[in-house]
């Protein structure tokens, strides 16, 4: 794999704050979310990643809602830490240069006027090539007008994100950030040859998503029962393969006496990756923030590299995603 740069901090993911389908939110989540956000702030976890399509059924937009509520809540000095993103989806019907105009106005408004990353969701080169460029002229817009600090991309390999980048420079908002899938079962990212060494060669910030895989790199064989529905389904496939890759990240957890939550989100910022991990939980929080008191060793991380490399099964890939 690419040699990695640096090491990066860690972010929270806010997908699951608001999914149904998924994740079985319900509204009686909410305090402990909101505990689950405070304690991130306490451990140094300023990043938070949303979206205006988190959230599923009555539930849309929720992610966002409940994260503006709770950095509205916060003393001043601490607001003023946070790096708070969102990111909009390029529906079929948000057309030119002015699409997302309404749509970025609805996210500032449930986000408490607060945005300071604003990213396209997903790259529309696959099905809708021309709807993408004007959408993201609209967000550099944005950003020269002073409504937003950054754009960032999602969902791009490097050939896409060459393109984007070259047209955005010219007009000297260049994309500050790419979020893609990045996870030990969703490696290709930073494969020879991957996004990450655009990234590095172009000074764009890489987001890791799903870096835990749903969850199942933080589980154990012993953690009891599968969770219910498409997570159970998907782990009950790629689990018999992940027998040594688990062996391994345990191996490390023990000598470090850390959580194999840390090991994967570890593997990530080896590669200079910022993992944004779904935390629902303040004890996930803690877990996360353990991982940033320690690094892989360059012999540790190509152990886990070459084992990643090895597998038959991974995780599904983005449909969106571009090459």
């Amino acid at each position: 794999m690419a040699h990695p740069v640096g090491q990066a901090g860690i972010g929270v993911g806010t997908w699951a704050w608001g999914n149904q389908f998924l994740w079985g939110y319900d509204p009686s989540q909410d305090p402990v979310l909101e505990a689950t956000f405070q304690r991130a702030v306490a451990c140094g976890l300023h990043t938070f990643d949303t979206a205006d399509s988190y959230g599923t059924g009555r539930f849309n937009g929720r992610s966002e809602a409940l994260l503006g509520r709770f950095a509205a809540a916060l003393p001043a000095a601490q607001r003023d830490q946070l790096l708070v993103a969102t990111k909009l989806a390029p529906f079929p019907w948000r057309l030119g240069r002015r699409g997302y105009d309404r749509a970025f106005a609805a996210s500032k408004r449930r986000l408490a006027g607060r945005i300071d990353l604003v990213q396209l969701h997903w790259s529309t080169a696959r099905y809708a090539p021309w709807q993408e460029d004007p959408l993201l002229e609209g967000l550099a817009d944005l950003v020269q007008q002073g409504e937003v600090a950054a754009l960032g991309v999602s969902n791009m390999g490097p050939r896409r994100l060459r393109a984007v980048h070259r047209r955005l420079a010219e007009r000297g908002v260049p994309p500050s950030s790419l979020q893609v899938q990045l996870s030990l079962l969703a490696p290709n990212p930073v494969q020879p040859g991957g996004v990450a060494e655009v990234c590095r060669e172009l000074g764009i910030r890489l987001i890791a998503y799903s870096p835990l895989a749903l969850g199942l790199l933080a589980r154990s064989m012993a953690d009891g029962p599968l969770p219910r529905g498409p997570r159970g389904a998907l782990f009950r496939r790629l689990a018999p393969a992940l027998v040594e890759l688990q062996a391994e990240m345990a191996r490390i957890a023990a000598s470090r006496d850390a959580s194999l939550a840390a090991v994967a989100l570890n593997w990530c910022r080896a590669h200079g990756a910022l993992p944004i991990p779904g935390l629902r939980r303040p004890e996930q929080v803690e877990q996360a923030a353990a991982a940033l008191a320690w690094n892989l060793s360059e012999e540790e991380r190509r152990r886990l590299d070459d084992l990643a490399l090895g597998l038959d099964v991974g995780m599904p890939a983005n449909p969106f995603q571009s090459d």
